[in-house]
């Protein structure tokens, strides 16, 4: 039988799933110092019995916990800025955290957090649930809204906002090939797992509707060396396509110090200060937007959990400047 919320203590908890309660308060406060199966069979238990940590929030304002790679990526606190404006005219309150990014290990962080305090629910935005963060989440009924990502089948139910990724990639594809590219570099970081589709994965199809694309993995979200942007010359493509900013500005640096890249013409993804600073032609993404309908949508399922979440497609925009320019005539 599942006890209601505050009335389990951390002794049940630590008798269902056979730990210590030194071990339950590590798993909430340092999951990374506990093994992964441990960890799991805490947070299942604190699940079924429906345990929360005592904490001293207001009551009766819920808390939403918004977790994504923030240091990764500077395009999620957008984002997030988004959701703080909307929680100025709203009683709530907004508890970030930082993950790896997609492209690393998905912290355990994300499993623990049904268990921590005051926590009404999550969004998470960028990188997927692990098995046991969903498998928590599922068993506490804690409500957890997705940006950036497609939860998959087996993931709790929430509001899902997405930019159309897939229709941004297009809208790159088809001015790259109005201006006579045919063949083209879709610079992106390695992703460890197959197991969902990335946004990047999204823009690279796209693009492939209107023009060749050779995908070229880059060794970190701002790096780009010279061997990397020498392949994609080898490859015979005139124009990169990076998966973001930062990785299209490091590419234009790079290829002005590799003989022959500068004619490449360099696009981007995002459109923040570093894309109007270098005049590169890039997608604009409404991440503030995303971050407010976020928390609207989740806020009104914590609410009222009966109604079936919505999935929410926003559209990105094109914006063309100096660094995308027709490919030079073969000699």
């Amino acid at each position: 039988m599942r006890a209601g919320p505050g009335r389990a203590t951390i002794y049940d908890v630590a008798a269902r799933a056979g730990v210590s309660i030194s071990t339950v308060s590590l798993v909430v406060n340092a999951p990374h110092r506990v093994r992964a199966e441990t960890r799991e069979r805490v947070v299942v238990a604190a699940g079924e019995l429906g345990y929360r940590m005592r904490g001293g929030r207001q009551r009766g304002v819920p808390s939403i916990a918004v977790a994504a790679p923030f240091t990764s990526y500077p395009s999620y606190l957008r984002r997030l800025s988004g959701m703080l404006s909307a929680a100025r005219g709203a009683a709530v309150d907004i508890v970030p955290y930082d993950l790896d990014s997609a492209a690393a290990a998905v912290s355990p962080l994300v499993e623990t957090l049904p268990m921590r305090s005051g926590a009404s629910g999550l969004v998470v935005m960028g990188v997927p649930l692990g098995n046991t963060a969903r498998r928590a989440a599922r068993v506490a009924g804690f409500p957890v809204g997705y940006v950036d990502i497609e939860p998959g089948r087996h993931a709790p139910r929430g509001p899902v906002v997405l930019v159309d990724d897939r229709h941004g990639g297009a809208r790159i594809g088809a001015h790259l090939a109005s201006l006579g590219h045919r063949r083209v570099a879709f610079l992106h970081e390695p992703q460890r797992s197959g197991a969902y589709v990335s946004a990047g994965m999204l823009r690279a199809e796209g693009l492939g509707e209107h023009v060749e694309v050779r995908a070229h993995a880059a060794r970190d979200p701002v790096t780009v060396d010279a061997d990397t942007v020498r392949a994609v010359l080898a490859d015979g493509a005139t124009a990169i396509v990076a998966s973001h900013d930062s990785l299209a500005a490091a590419a234009v640096t790079t290829c002005r110090t590799v003989e022959g890249a500068a004619r490449l013409a360099v696009v981007g993804y995002d459109d923040g200060e570093l894309a109007r600073a270098l005049d590169l032609t890039t997608v604009r993404q409404p991440f503030e937007e995303s971050g407010r309908v976020a928390l609207h949508h989740l806020l009104m399922m914590v609410a009222d959990p009966a109604p079936a979440p919505e999935t929410v497609v926003l559209e990105p925009e094109l914006i063309v400047r100096s660094s995308s320019r027709p490919p030079e005539p073969a000699a």
